[in-house]
């Protein structure tokens, strides 16, 4: 198994109170996939190595391609003023396409295993982490929102928090779409596979108590019939969790919304007594 390898380019956000916040871009090698991939770390104001202090990290997805920077560059520019007002480190992984399932007909794509096992080891080793699943939340927009709630449902040791923005909580509609038969194979050829790499397919692994969820998706979106489809499975199985439709489309404008009251379910779970 080959080193984990990172590098640090830094870029510095200065704000009215005239401080630098530290957001990092690193490098982590991935032994499944044998490559490294990019993810954008966010680190509250007054973050200290040396010090003793912990904080819990919020994994943020992004959605068909897009890359690790696009939150912080063109979703939610102010996500380092974010990351400090909720006391929490955010990271941003380079998701490539990969709806972040590991991907049975493609050994270059496993991306579950890396967000959810490699990236998490990474970040615990080398950041002042609260490393439980008390202390790690994953949620994303669009094919992010997806995986979301895929790594919270099927990795409850992991997450105990999960969420999705406009998320396709149900792939299956959109067969020819979003590179997904490049990740699953062709639907009509393997309808049994795609039937298990569906969010509202899951349900049945969530156990009563163990996950926060939080999803939404605005009106005009459309992926809203489906986040509406998994809202109601949800409440017929009587599945705790928090859904917000709102006016909005399949946009940046309404992501920069729906990230601040993710956020702030988030650091509920994350702070409650």
């Amino acid at each position: 198994m080959k080193k984990l390898s990172v590098f640090f380019l830094f870029i510095v956000f200065t704000f009215t109170s005239a401080q630098a916040q530290e957001v990092d871009t690193i490098e982590v090698f991935s032994p499944k996939m044998n490559r490294s991939i990019k993810n954008v770390v966010i680190l509250p104001d007054g973050y200290d190595k040396s010090k003793e202090t912990k904080y819990p990290v919020l994994y943020l997805l992004h959605g068909y391609g897009a890359r690790y920077d696009t939150w912080v560059k063109s979703v939610k520019k102010s996500l380092p003023q974010e990351a400090t007002k909720w006391k929490m480190i955010v990271v941003c992984p380079d998701g490539q396409n990969s709806w972040y399932w590991d991907s049975p007909v493609d050994p270059s794509f496993q991306f579950e295993t890396y967000v959810s096992s490699e990236l998490v080891s990474y970040i615990d080793k080398n950041y002042n982490t609260v490393a439980s699943p008390k202390g790690r939340a994953v949620t994303g927009l669009s094919m992010g929102g997806h995986g979301g709630l895929w790594l919270g449902i099927n990795h409850p040791d992991v997450f105990g928090a999960c969420g999705s923005m406009s998320g396709g909580v149900d792939i299956r509609p959109f067969p020819n779409n979003w590179d997904m038969k490049k990740r699953l194979g062709a639907y009509k050829d393997n309808t049994e596979i795609w039937n298990k790499h569906t969010v509202i397919t899951q349900l049945d692994r969530i156990e009563p108590g163990t996950l926060a969820i939080i999803f939404d998706c605005g009106k005009d979106d459309f992926f809203y019939q489906v986040n509406e489809e998994l809202h109601k499975e949800m409440l017929y199985r009587n599945i705790p969790h928090d859904y917000v439709s709102r006016p909005g489309a399949h946009t940046n404008e309404y992501w920069n919304n729906s990230i601040d009251y993710q956020m702030l379910f988030f650091s509920k779970f994350f702070y409650q007594k």
